[in-house]
């Protein structure tokens, strides 16, 4: 039974404390809670990414550039096949940041709960579609000949373990949005481990193992996020995690009318978002491949540099509006404008130093997925010293939306996307070609930062996203009275 003086069942351990990595993002000093919450995050994105480029290597090192090409067109659908379900994760992890800052932590469980239903019954819908018009969706990209059957193998198997990392990321997201960044990052770990010991063993067919090629690299994620978020889901619940669901919880696994509503209205548009950018994405890759398979692995290996340059952004970005959703809950206001603040000075701090290490080290970085000699090498070098830098722009948007969609405005930033992806990026790489060439599409990447980041900046002063409202909404046929949560905060801000 919740306790209807704040929601919480009996017997639990209010939010405020730090057991198992949580932290009470709505108390103490400003910078440095960011800083120790976003490590851990920055932390599983380092693995994140590492993970990455170690099965990169394999596929480069052990079946070549075609087959490289291969895997950079597949994670660039699969990255806006995961963008069609994210929103609706992160528009329940937002409703749980704010559910946790006003200690309602029986919201907090029915806002994860009911993501997870969503978020599971939409990835296997995509995961079905996407294996079923693979051969179409690679064709529609003008993946090169070469790659294409290479493509398809390995696109397949991930498609299948869609569901899988969906709900892995999903507890992350949830875990986070309660202040603790901890446990993501040692199943992230796990995660990790298991896929950069399996590439080598499934693609050579190591031991009693079958020889499977590009598809093995595949299957080696696939095993490695089955086994993470399995190992996840036991350890939420031997901990006694927060948003651990038992007994008549398990319902919430089937959410309300009003709460399917109200994740869907805020999802869509934070999908959307997800979307603009992963088309403008395939878009650009499309406009990459015409210019041969060299070109596509050298546009591909600077992909995964990119990754890491843009860790911090996104760490500190989501370290940002987790700690702004806590505090609007709470009604904190005058804590959100110095945790943005924070924000920014933190990350062109972090990523400008990124930007210069990479710079500097960039061909043995970039030699590691290619041989030496290599024509691609000389490629990637080209496209990192052009648009490397943009990424510190980015990361100053990245800040500013994390703090506006913590507060459930997500309309303002997808128009800002949408302007930035498709009329400046997009627009400059194909009217730019013909006096600049292959160039074109490398300034296109930070003309489009710095568009977002301004109007994004434009946003924050002048928009109306502080008048926005988020909370989740009774269960149906039940009315919640302002005693049931914590009422020492407001949704509103003052002034």
């Amino acid at each position: 039974m919740a306790s209807p003086a704040n929601g919480r069942g009996e017997g639990e351990t209010p939010p405020a404390a730090s057991r198992s990595g949580r932290r009470d993002l709505t108390t103490g000093p400003i910078g440095a809670t960011l800083l120790a919450f976003a490590l851990p995050t920055l932390g599983s994105n380092i693995l994140q990414s590492l993970n990455g480029s170690i099965n990169a290597i394999w596929v480069g090192r052990f079946l070549g550039e075609s087959a490289l090409a291969a895997t950079s067109n597949a994670n660039n659908i699969m990255f806006l096949m995961f963008s069609a379900v994210f929103g609706f994760g992160m528009a329940a992890t937002i409703l749980v940041g704010q559910s946790w800052g006003r200690r309602d932590v029986d919201s907090a469980r029915r806002a994860f709960g009911a993501a997870i239903g969503l978020v599971l019954a939409a990835a296997i819908v995509v995961a079905t579609l996407g294996w079923l018009f693979t051969p179409q969706i690679l064709r529609l990209l003008a993946t090169p000949a070469e790659a294409q059957a290479l493509a398809q193998a390995y696109l397949r198997v991930i498609f299948l373990g869609l569901p899988a990392s969906m709900l892995l990321v999903l507890c992350f997201m949830g875990l986070r949005g309660t202040g603790d960044s901890m446990t993501p990052l040692w199943f992230m770990g796990l995660s990790v481990v298991v896929d950069s010991g399996l590439n080598p063993v499934l693609i050579l067919g190591l031991g009693p193992f079958p020889r499977m090629g590009i598809a093995g690299s595949a299957t080696a994620t696939l095993i490695a996020n089955l086994v993470a978020v399995g190992s996840l889901v036991v350890w939420i619940r031997w901990r006694d995690l927060p948003l651990r669901l038992r007994g008549r919880e398990w319902r919430y696994l089937l959410p309300s009318g009003a709460l399917t509503r109200a994740i869907i209205a805020k999802g869509l548009p934070i999908g959307a978002q997800m979307l603009v950018i992963s088309t403008a994405g395939l878009a650009m890759m499309g406009l990459v491949n015409r210019n041969g398979v060299h070109t596509t692995a050298g546009f591909g290996i600077t992909l995964q540099l990119w990754a890491y340059i843009q860790m911090p952004a996104m760490a500190i970005g989501a370290a940002v509006s987790a700690m702004a959703a806590q505090n609007i809950g709470a009604g904190q206001w005058n804590r959100v404008a110095r945790i943005t603040g924070a924000g920014l000075l933190l990350n062109a701090a972090i990523t400008g130093t990124m930007v210069a290490v990479v710079l500097l080290f960039d061909r043995p970085i970039l030699g590691l997925f290619v041989g030496a000699n290599s024509p691609a090498l000389p490629i990637a070098q080209h496209i990192s010293l052009i648009a490397s830098w943009g990424f510190i722009l980015f990361g100053g948007t990245m800040v500013l939306f994390g703090v506006v969609r913590a507060n459930g405005a997500v309309w303002g930033p997808l128009l800002i996307l949408f302007a930035a992806m498709f009329p400046v990026r997009l627009g400059l790489a194909v009217l730019l070609q013909p006096w600049l060439g292959t160039d074109a599409l490398w300034w296109s990447f930070p003309a489009g930062s710095a568009t977002t980041v301004i109007m994004a900046a434009l946003y924050y002063r002048f928009g109306s996203w502080r008048r926005s409202t988020l909370a989740v909404p009774p269960p149906d046929g039940e009315q919640r009275s302002h005693a049931d949560v914590d009422t020492s905060g407001s949704l509103h801000p003052a002034g």
